[in-house]
């Protein structure tokens, strides 16, 4: 019997808000906003993150890819972390307009 996991919401997401921010600035993130299908309210048990970030001057996509890796040992599902300047041009705008702050 296969077990279903749980589908991660903003609700879940902000009840561990403190352990989130601690990780994001432990690697240099900031502002942390979600889009995507937990921003739209419609994950499911198969649903990825999409989070985006604002990084502190100097920090690298090593960085990011720290802090990619810690949110997913934390929170257990994968994670996609980017910043606004990473987005492709012809979707930008629309996922900025999404994006709702954790």
């Amino acid at each position: 019997m296969l077990l279903e996991r749980v589908p991660l919401t903003l609700e879940r997401l902000r009840e561990r808000k403190a352990e989130i921010l601690a990780v994001a600035a432990k690697h240099g993130a900031s502002n942390l906003r979600v889009f995507g299908s937990v921003a739209r309210g419609k994950a499911d048990g198969n649903s990825d993150l999409d989070l985006l970030v604002d990084l502190e001057e100097g920090r690298s996509l090593w960085d990011l890819g720290g802090l990619t890796a810690d949110l997913e040992d934390l929170l257990g599902v994968r994670v996609d972390v980017g910043t606004a300047r990473s987005l492709r041009p012809e979707i930008r705008d629309e996922v900025i307009a999404e994006a709702i702050a954790l």
